[in-house]
């Protein structure tokens, strides 16, 4: 089955109901892995995914339908698994950690930045990287689109997502380089950073590479973007799907995504959306565990 195919098992609105329209979700007992999830799955019928506005990752659209990456790989995942993810807005990534570790949510599928830190309370299942790219408005390109413009300026971020980190080594850069260190502005979401510069709020929206592009490819001509380089700091950051530590859930988790990698369905993902060159070769179940 294709991953377009099973797309109705994640077809559900911003408060974890059906889009309109939306086929009405089923459970798969024949599927390959269902017989390994926790009980706590099975019986639920489910797995609750915390989840924020983040294109392309996910958009929620005018039916209440969720689209993106994001629902794309979860279909995948379902049609081994047996059950459909049923998604859950919430606002900021400290509210969707501590869900998971007040039991509110199975899962959460960032994009999320791996660290030994992090890993003390949650599995991480790493399935993709990213570099950080700063976009900005396209008819300020004389006065932006040069690495160095970032020093002293206002870079719009969200909060404690990679792009705050990233933005301490460019900072470190800068410093270096004899220049002003920029301002970071912490807000709630992708679309809040972009709105901080279309209205001259910040020069500059920290972001992912894949949601950069996907800002470009929705509105032509009005945005470019700086890509942070191995100089700045940038390296290649691990972004994972994050569940709560001896729920269960994390090991059969990584067997579908083994499945997906080795089935194709994860390179389709990747290609429809144009971010095969941030694949990894397989996916990696806790990267900074011990042994």
């Amino acid at each position: 089955m294709s991953v377009a195919a099973v797309g109705a098992l994640v077809a559900c609105s911003a408060d974890g109901t059906e889009g309109e329209g939306a086929p009405e979700q089923s459970l798969d007992e024949d599927a390959p892995l269902y017989d390994e999830l926790p009980e706590e799955i099975t019986e639920a019928g489910r797995i609750t995914i915390a989840m924020d506005t983040h294109p392309p990752y996910r958009t929620i659209e005018e039916s209440g339908d969720i689209t993106g990456i994001d629902p794309d790989l979860q279909a995948a995942l379902s049609e081994q698994l047996g059950v459909p993810f049923e998604p859950e807005t919430t606002s900021g990534l400290d509210a969707m950690l501590t869900g998971m570790l007040s039991g509110r949510f199975d899962a959460f599928n960032g994009p999320v930045r791996v660290t030994p830190e992090r890993q003390e309370d949650f599995d991480t299942i790493v399935w993709m990287t990213t570099r950080t790219s700063y976009l900005y408005l396209t008819e300020r390109e004389e006065d932006l689109g040069d690495p160095e413009a970032l020093c002293g300026a206002r870079v719009a971020g969200v909060s404690g997502s990679v792009t705050e980190s990233q933005l301490e080594l460019y900072t470190e850069w800068c410093e270096q380089e004899g220049l002003e260190a920029p301002e970071y502005i912490g807000l709630e979401d992708t679309n809040a950073t972009v709105l901080a510069i279309n209205s001259d709020r910040a020069d500059f929206a920290g972001t992912t590479q894949a949601a950069a592009i996907d800002i470009q490819a929705e509105s032509p001509g009005d945005y470019e973007y700086i890509a942070q380089s191995d100089e700045q700091g940038a390296g290649v950051d691990q972004l994972a799907m994050f569940i709560p530590k001896d729920s269960g859930l994390a090991e059969v988790m990584f067997a579908a995504f083994e499945e997906i990698f080795a089935n194709g369905d994860y390179e389709e993902v990747m290609t429809d959306w144009d971010i095969m060159d941030t694949a990894v070769e397989e996916p990696v179940l806790n990267p900074y565990e011990e042994g």
